[in-house]
């Protein structure tokens, strides 16, 4: 008989899981800078998705300074959701430090953010434009 403890016992196979089970297990746990980067290119893309949402309403109802610019606006918007997504996330992503104390930041941490904002700015778009227009009339 074996000993459960004895480091040369044989080990079971491990169950081969699915494509499916692996995605789900990586949704439920993604990495801490990937959960960073998206929450903090939401937050942008939230406030300034209001705001623009707000200009959008205002810019037919009254006389605005510079008259209507909302196609600047939604460029403006794209500029600032993608360089304060990519500025934030390097903030606040940190690359580990090992047994050291000293916290180190990394160019790729802004990239991590970059491509994080992309696809967020453009949901923050079609949720604004495609759903909260229409809806408010």
């Amino acid at each position: 008989m074996s000993d459960p403890e004895d480091p040369h016992a044989p080990r079971p196979e491990p169950r081969q899981r699915s494509e499916l089970e692996i995605r789900w297990r990586q949704a439920r746990n993604p990495p801490p800078p990937i959960v960073r980067a998206v929450l903090a290119n939401l937050a942008v893309a939230t406030v300034g998705g209001i705001l623009l949402l707000a200009y959008d309403w205002l810019a037919p109802r009254m006389a605005l300074p510079g008259g209507d610019q909302r196609g600047l606006a939604v460029a403006l918007y794209v500029v600032v959701v993608i360089t304060a997504g990519s500025l934030l996330t390097w903030r606040w992503v940190e690359l580990p430090t090992g047994s050291g104390t000293e916290r180190a930041r990394s160019p790729w941490a802004a990239v991590l953010g970059f491509f994080a904002s992309v696809p967020i700015c453009y949901l923050a778009l079609v949720i604004c434009f495609q759903i909260l227009r229409p809806a408010l009339g």
